[in-house]
């Protein structure tokens, strides 16, 4: 076992067990665990540094992808359902040495346990028998205001918005959105898989048609077939939603629809080199 899975188990992201195996690949580097005094909690974050990053003479800064829901993306010593990781390290290796996407710093950050609903969420709602969100611009001030400074000091990353992007599915999709489209000033770019627009009576589809006219972050939005009954139907309403704001199809806006792909880590996993590749198109 790494240093980094030891350090990972001592942060209790996951206990190791005879049926989970360790996945991580690549350059990766544990910070520890990251403290917010915004949220008022720790969370692990990992860091994937591009092959070349530590070149004697590479001076080289890159762009920087922060990816929601983190112990799932690396590894499956420590994702929600064992051994089902996104294998984020692996395409971005693989896309990345291939020449089809450009280098890039890879930020898996933790979420918060009982705290991810209220903290991905944007409003306070019912959620089955209870009630959650409501944090989720708390969690944008911990990345844009803790995090972010903190990875720019120790990494050598491009900083402004057009190289600063957001990762996230489900909760962590419409936590990525929501952030994109209220500081587009911060994340200029957001990969959106499999959001739950259903969220506060769609609330999102909502937000897109009020807002007002600032800059358009760039944006992938997917969804699978086989996802639940409303989930097509309501991609559909945040793309037209989306077209009448001015975003454009191929160019700010890449809308996919998967054939049967349900919602789940290994759907995620097959294509995010896709949104990889078309979020961070390799230099000309």
């Amino acid at each position: 076992m790494t240093g980094v899975h030891l350090a990972i188990l001592a942060l209790g992201m996951g206990q190791a067990s005879p049926q989970r195996v360790p996945s991580l690949s690549g350059d990766i580097r544990p910070l520890g665990p990251v403290r917010s005094e915004i949220l008022g909690n720790s969370r692990s974050v990992l860091v994937y540094v591009p092959p070349g990053y530590s070149d004697d003479k590479n001076e080289e800064r890159y762009p920087v992808l922060y990816l929601q829901d983190g112990q799932n993306v690396f590894d499956g010593l420590t994702s929600f359902i064992p051994n089902e990781e996104w294998g984020t390290d692996e395409s971005a290796d693989a896309m990345i040495r291939s020449g089809l996407c450009a280098p890039v710093i890879l930020v898996a950050v933790a979420n918060a346990g009982a705290e991810r609903s209220d903290e991905y969420l944007p409003t306070r709602a019912k959620l089955g028998k209870s009630e959650a969100g409501g944090k989720a611009d708390d969690y944008g001030r911990f990345l844009a205001e803790e995090l972010k400074p903190r990875i720019d000091k120790e990494f050598r990353t491009l900083t402004g918005p057009q190289d600063t992007a957001l990762c996230g599915s489900s909760f962590g999709g419409i936590l990525s959105l929501h952030l994109a489209l209220s500081r587009p000033e911060v994340f200029g770019k957001a990969i959106v898989m499999s959001p739950s627009i259903w969220w506060d009576d769609k609330l999102m589809i909502r937000r897109v048609q009020e807002r007002a006219e600032r800059p358009r972050p760039k944006l992938w939005v997917d969804m699978g077939h086989l996802e639940d009954a409303s989930a097509i139907p309501n991609a559909r309403g945040l793309e037209k939603a989306l077209i009448g704001k001015g975003w454009v199809q191929g160019k700010d806006l890449l809308y996919i629809e998967v054939l049967g792909a349900r919602h789940n880590e290994r759907a995620w996993r097959e294509r995010f080199d896709l949104a990889l590749g078309w979020m961070f198109p390799p230099k000309k």
